[in-house]
């Protein structure tokens, strides 16, 4: 991933295989991982049985948020590959309780329709 990509906010993909041994600490038993994406420092994790959203804050990173959102809270969700003009796919999710979704840009070349098939086999 360039550093431009980056900094537009979009998303590439990680090896599951190099993330394992950073998550190890907070997967739950028989929660395997199955996608991540990072932006920049920030990671979306699909596990088999939640969504995790990773926020590195400040300089050095150190402070880190886990957001986990349970699939059975994602009300629907809307996938969008990219066009001619538009190089960018986009992943939107919708969570219970919350009315705005939340929106993450994918580079061209991501796995969009795995993307979709994972949160299908897992949400609904």
């Amino acid at each position: 991933m360039g550093l431009l990509d980056g900094l537009l906010g979009n998303a590439a993909e990680v090896d599951l295989q190099e993330l394992a041994e950073e998550l190890r600490p907070i997967m739950g038993i028989q929660e395997e991982l199955k996608l991540a994406y990072k932006v920049i420092r920030d990671l979306f994790i699909f596990t088999n049985k939640r969504l995790i959203l990773i926020d590195k804050q400040g300089l050095t990173g150190k402070k880190v948020t886990y957001h986990s959102i349970p699939y059975k809270s994602i009300t629907h969700f809307e996938v969008e590959t990219t066009g001619h003009f538009d190089l960018d796919a986009e992943l939107k999710i919708w969570i219970s309780g919350q009315s705005d979704p939340l929106i993450k840009e994918l580079k061209r070349g991501t796995d969009v329709v795995g993307i979709q098939k994972t949160i299908a086999t897992f949400a609904l």
